[in-house]
């Protein structure tokens, strides 16, 4: 729980010093260029900091420290429970500077900072950890063949992995890709987005204190269509990974092939589906997680639950159950602890949203709460919640991934009309059903194509569960040890005893 009040935020804020350079082969460096892009902190829409803006010539100067660190194995061959521990003391450093991440991350990027401290920094600790962890306790294979022979089958770090993470969940998505990378004894390049990159430029400092070695962990700030391509088609860049929107994922799956044929995880776009059938056990409880599936991080998250279908007997009560509920979800202050949604990311995202706003209201749907741009004399970019009801399966607001606080309820008659709406859609990330019967769950959690189902909740999990998607919402896996799987390589290797 955050303790401190606005005040508190606001004072420390004003003391804070910001990242502002790269972080390659162990020393922060302008970028060759000595071009630089602005971080605007979206509450207010004023200037954080100027930020090196890395392209080409970075990444080449990153993947040769990269390579050589991996080469010379100051990492990749040092023994597991020594990475273990380094790894151990890089969670532990970053419990440490939690309040530092947490207001970075929310002066960056519009995230209330009550949240940011409740789950972001925590949340990037224990999963640095986690990995830390697993490292001494995957074991590799003897394979049961003749006894004239010894077949091994053993896993060995896939190089250098360059890891793209978006802007939403800075800090979380960075220790998703970075925590079974370097687990697994890979030398890593982070570039963050350019729309909040500064906690992943905090990160690089706490990793050097450390004690991960030089050349390790990278970080590059700068644009995708620059940084992030020059990456993925870079010839000695052995993985790309990826959270972000459907449409870059496959640019860089293309890249891939166009390259080297690296690994190429995506973790992409979601157009999640909460389904309510009539028997729910809890119809407050429904409601009240419903509403935050789609509010909560402004609506900014991609397992977001942006499509509710609910049975027709039960509609009209959910709904008036819920809009009681969205006054609790206004936008304000993200440093206020007690702001429950913060800002969006930047303008460019809030004109976005708008603007399928107005699309849905021209095509007739029904609005009947919020919509609008609020506190606009702050200068920052914020909208309130807002909710269309009974909306028609064609419509854009339907179809597309909006990525802001919009949601769209959707009514059935019979379940299988409405597992129909669920899973009519391209993207498969997360889905979910409120039911108080275990045969329908069941039934339902298996016709549902997602990845992740949640039964009776939204978002439930920890890092012993993998996450990741069906259909376009992309390929691979965070979280978990299956995770640990996409940084390694598979080796057999057959010894003749004759």
């Amino acid at each position: 729980m955050v303790q401190h009040d606005l005040q508190y935020w606001q004072d420390k804020a004003a003391d804070l010093s910001f990242p502002c350079k790269a972080f390659i082969n162990g020393e922060f460096v302008d970028a060759q260029s000595g071009n630089t892009f602005d971080s605007i902190n979206p509450a207010t829409g004023q200037l954080l900091a100027s930020v090196a803006e890395c392209d080409s010539a970075d990444v080449e100067l990153a993947v040769s420290a990269a390579r050589k660190a991996f080469t010379s194995g100051v990492w990749s061959n040092k023994a597991p429970a020594e990475r273990k521990a380094i790894l151990q003391n890089f969670a532990a450093v970053i419990e440490q500077h939690q309040e530092q991440l947490a207001l970075l991350e929310s002066l960056d990027m519009g995230k209330p900072i009550g949240d940011a401290m409740s789950y972001d920094a925590p949340a990037t600790a224990r999963c640095i950890a986690w990995n830390a962890e697993a490292i001494d306790k995957i074991y590799d294979e003897v394979a049961p063949v003749t006894s004239e022979a010894l077949a091994l089958v053993t896993r060995e770090a896939l190089g250098v992995v360059a890891a793209i993470v978006p802007w939403n969940f800075p800090l979380v998505m960075t220790s998703w890709k970075i925590g079974p990378a370097l687990a697994t004894g890979n030398s890593v390049i982070l570039k963050p987005s350019e729309k909040s990159p500064l906690t992943a430029l905090y990160l690089a400092k706490l990793a050097k204190l450390a004690g991960i070695p030089d050349g390790v962990f990278n970080v590059l700030p700068g644009y995708g269509h620059t940084a992030g391509q020059a990456l993925a088609l870079h010839m000695d860049v052995d993985c790309i990974t990826f959270t972000g929107s459907t449409a870059v994922g496959k640019k860089l799956v293309e890249f891939s092939g166009q390259s080297n044929l690296k690994r190429a995880f995506m973790e992409c776009g979601g157009k999640s589906p909460n389904l309510v059938c009539a028997d729910v056990a809890d119809l407050d409880k429904a409601a009240a997680t419903a509403v935050a599936a789609i509010f909560y991080n402004q609506g900014e998250v991609c397992t977001a639950g942006s499509r509710l279908i609910v049975h027709r007997s039960i509609h009209r009560q959910l709904l008036d159950k819920m809009l009681a509920l969205v006054e609790q979800w206004q936008p304000g202050n993200p440093l206020d602890p007690n702001t429950s949604m913060g800002a969006m990311v930047d303008e460019m995202q809030m004109q976005r949203v708008l603007g399928f706003i107005e699309g849905a209201k021209a095509q007739g749907a029904k609005l009947v709460c919020g919509g609008e741009q609020v506190l606009s004399e702050t200068g920052g970019y914020y909208i309130q919640p807002t909710i269309f009801d009974d909306v028609d399966a064609s419509l854009d607001i339907v179809k597309q991934e909006i990525f802001g606080p919009v949601l769209v309820v959707q009514v059935f008659d019979e379940l299988e009309q409405g597992i129909a709406l669920a899973n009519d859609t391209e993207y498969g990330l997360a889905a979910g059903v409120w039911t108080a019967d275990i045969n329908t769950a069941v039934k339902t959690s298996r016709a549902l194509r997602a990845g992740t189902v949640f039964v009776n909740n939204w978002d439930g999990g920890d890092m012993t569960m993998p996450f990741g998607g069906f259909k376009q919402s992309g390929n691979g896996r965070d979280k978990s040890l299956h995770a640990l799987e996409k940084y390694t390589e598979l080796k057999s290797t057959w010894i003749d005893l004759s």
